[in-house]
């Protein structure tokens, strides 16, 4: 006679394997954004046929939801002082609009926020919130980011509810903390001033948070290792190590933030594994560390992106997450707003991201104005949505769409499933939401129509795939 245990586990499997041939006998909604197609995520419905086994001819997408990885926790945006300067130049019913593209159920569906604290190069002007050498901190205050960026930060934590996560990065202490005495060109934090700047972000967090914004995390410093002519600040691996092992960290869990998630590195894909494995060694640095933050941006060696480092860091250290913290493509040109290359950069890095396991992904800017800023010092880049105050006219970029087929339609904790195709130019990932629902992103990077077998389980769904096209199949 079977044990109560055993039967309650037989009528687990049996459930289990119900939902999944109940899924598999629904009809599969087909969304289709591509290049030469005039309407986005266009419907298009289709169901399974039997296919037991592909030949080396038949294009395939292969997923197998036996095979489940990491959960997915957050998708969004950066509201920077220059999203939020350009959003108040708008009529109402233009920012309203922004919100709802972005936060909205019916538009991206953003969780997540990112934002800067002390200015970066998407700020008007160098900024800090304290006065000439205070190193007790008696003058900090925000009042600086009550004007624009805090505002709208609440606009969007309003329309997302309770799924909000808001966490901020620091490109540079105030210039006297700093040993090039300048916020800008890199130079590296005092160690006199290592307690002083770690203090610094526990105010920025009562401030914040005394405003009605749960700060859900922060990194360690935006990219330590680039001494850039705007905002920076480098640190190596040991010092980020020492920094977060001796100060950061403590002086958190000290205030009661033990909670905030703390993320190292926020740099480039190039050195990922360098700077984990260096950083991470540290027993103090690892105790605090809960995060891994990369960007995009090490192709400006001429380098392909390096999308194994991630997913080596990711075999490395199990335990922690790993989070885009951003991208965006640069040299903003208002002629090219409209050119295709701008989302399929962003297709093929989110897909190859989430692929090499990837637990939540960030945009940079999420709005620009009509010459890619406002930018300090000029290093004008490109945003999925385009404001032209000068008209008051939204220009929803490729950007925009590509992000979509993804952040639309996966939930939050979703789990990645397995999936692998046959073609080089066909790049797919897929998702399975809490309520069993399959989300499959297939990106078709050829300058020519594909049909392919979107193959699971014995099954196939012939889809026909645009040239220059991101589809995403939900079923």
């Amino acid at each position: 006679m079977k044990t109560k245990t055993a039967i309650m586990l037989s009528l687990f499997a049996f459930s289990v394997g119900f939902a999944q041939h109940k899924n598999m006998a629904k009809e599969a909604r087909i969304y289709t954004t591509a290049k030469n197609q005039t309407e986005k995520f266009a419907l298009t419905k289709a169901n399974f046929q039997n296919f037991p086994q592909p030949t080396e001819r038949d294009i395939c997408v292969f997923v197998d939801p036996d095979f489940k990885y990491q959960k997915i926790t957050g998708i969004g945006g950066a509201i920077t002082d220059a999203s939020a300067e350009t959003f108040y130049k708008l009529p109402k019913d233009k920012q309203q609009e922004i919100i709802n593209a972005y936060f909205g159920e019916n538009g991206l569906n953003y969780n997540l926020v990112r934002t800067n604290m002390n200015s970066c190069d998407f700020s008007s002007d160098s900024y800090t919130y304290v006065q000439e050498n205070d190193k007790e901190l008696k003058t900090f205050n925000i009042q600086h980011d009550e004007k624009y960026k805090i505002p709208m930060i609440k606009w969007a934590q309003k329309t997302i509810g309770k799924d909000f996560k808001f966490y901020f990065s620091p490109w540079s202490p105030p210039a006297w903390m700093k040993d090039n005495n300048d916020m800008l060109h890199g130079g590296k934090l005092k160690k006199e001033y290592y307690q002083s700047w770690a203090n610094y972000y526990v105010k920025f967090i009562k401030e914040y948070e005394k405003r009605g914004m749960p700060v859900w995390g922060l990194s360690v410093q935006n990219e330590p290792m680039a001494t850039q002519i705007w905002e920076s600040c480098i640190y190596t691996a040991e010092e980020e190590a020492e920094f977060l092992g001796k100060n950061l960290g403590p002086t958190l869990w000290k205030n009661g933030y033990k909670d905030k998630k703390v993320i190292i590195w926020d740099h480039n894909r190039d050195l990922i594994y360098q700077r984990a494995t260096t950083t991470l060694a540290d027993q103090l640095a690892n105790k605090y560390a809960n995060g891994i933050g990369f960007h995009w941006y090490e192709t400006w060696t001429k380098s392909q992106p390096m999308f194994n480092n991630v997913e080596e860091t990711r075999r490395a250290f199990p335990d922690k997450f790993l989070i885009f913290t951003e991208g965006c493509v640069e040299k903003f040109n208002f002629k090219e707003i409209y050119d295709w290359r701008l989302g399929e950069l962003y297709g093929k890095n989110m897909i190859n991201d989430f692929n090499s396991g990837i637990s939540m992904w960030t945009d940079w800017n999420i709005l620009l104005d009509e010459a890619g800023g406002p930018n300090h010092v000029g290093n004008f880049c490109f945003a999925p949505i385009i404001a032209d105050t000068r008209t008051g006219e939204l220009h929803y970029t490729s950007e925009y769409y590509y992000i979509g087929h993804i952040s639309k339609f996966v939930k939050n904790n979703a789990r990645r499933m397995g999936t692998t195709t046959n073609r080089d130019h066909i790049i797919s990932t897929s998702f399975i939401n809490e309520n069993g629902e399959m989300v499959v992103v297939v990106m078709n990077t050829s300058s020519e129509e594909s049909k392919y077998n979107l193959w699971i389980e014995g099954k196939s769904l012939q889809v026909v795939s645009p040239a220059n096209s991101i589809q995403t199949v939900v079923f």
